[in-house]
């Protein structure tokens, strides 16, 4: 058994054949466009499912991942950061082109379907990944099922406010998480590419992520959070110190310490493991749970 797994995000479209087991057997990926994403990602598919080889399994299933918004009922992606996409009808593109039953979710929410699939969550049945890459958002699993909402949108942290009245963020709105701790806000903001964010800024965004992670735990009742995406990845360590600090400060009930008192329910914060085919695999993860009654090939 083997899925077509395609991610669309601001700066890459990757798409690939992932089989039953996690591996990804064919890849291939570009820069995404500032125009005409359709147009490449459509030559990429179509490159991908040629390459698989003539003794592997064909793809029965195809898993599309897109930074959010998104509605799910009609199809549909606005990612926030895609100016070029709105109300784009991306489920029904790819199902034509790929001609197999396709489903879309966030990039979040196929990341934690990711870490429970061959990640560090396989025996976790209450996690939440929060992405910080351009976008920033969570996938949230509770009680061993992914939660969705209305539209599909579940898990958007990146519009919690964590600072009252403070700074603008692209939503409109003041204090989100995101001009925080999203790569293309911290890049704006310092002038200079991640790798280079003065500590203060480092700091800075593990505090902001630890308010948003403390809110998160308390609502859901996680036993584990995972951090992802192009800013914990370069922040590394300090990102992560200052957020479990935050957190710690924030969580006093005793079933959310994550601090050093080893309690057997602590809840438990770190970075992901997952390396450069985490988004693959995701996509593959949001094909493989998928309900055959909602994604019929024909509509």
């Amino acid at each position: 058994m083997a899925y077509l797994a395609i991610s669309v995000s601001t700066d890459r479209l990757s798409a690939g054949i992932v089989d039953d087991d996690g591996s990804v057997v064919v890849r291939d990926r570009v820069a995404t466009p500032h125009r005409d994403v359709w147009p490449a990602l459509h030559r990429l598919v179509r490159r991908v499912v040629a390459a698989n080889p003539d003794d592997a399994d064909a793809p029965i299933v195809c898993g599309v991942s897109c930074e959010g918004p998104l509605d799910d009922a009609a199809g549909t992606v606005s990612p926030m950061h895609m100016a070029v996409w709105r109300d784009f009808a991306l489920r029904e593109r790819v199902r034509d082109l790929a001609g197999l039953p396709t489903v879309i979710g966030t990039t979040a929410e196929a990341r934690v379907l990711a870490e429970r699939w061959v990640g560090v969550a396989k025996d976790v049945e209450n996690v939440m990944v929060l992405v910080m890459s351009d976008a920033v958002e969570a996938g949230v699993v509770v009680n061993d099922r992914l939660l969705r909402g209305r539209l599909g949108n579940a898990g958007q942290l990146g519009h919690l406010v964590v600072e009252p009245d403070g700074l603008p963020c692209p939503c409109g709105g003041l204090g989100c998480l995101t001009p925080y701790v999203s790569a293309a806000s911290l890049e704006v903001e310092t002038n200079r590419p991640l790798r280079r964010a003065p500590a203060s800024i480092v700091e800075r965004a593990g505090v902001m992520t630890g308010r948003a992670v403390a809110s998160a735990v308390a609502v859901f009742d996680l036993q584990s959070v995972l951090l992802a995406g192009a800013v914990p990845s370069t922040f590394a360590t300090p990102l992560l110190e200052a957020a479990r600090r935050e957190l710690d400060q924030r969580s006093r009930l005793v079933h959310l310490r994550s601090g050093v008192d080893r309690l057997e329910h602590r809840v438990e914060l770190d970075l992901t493991v997952l390396g450069s085919e985490a988004a693959l695999v995701g996509a593959a993860a949001l094909a493989k749970w998928h309900d055959p009654d909602r994604y019929d090939p024909a509509g």
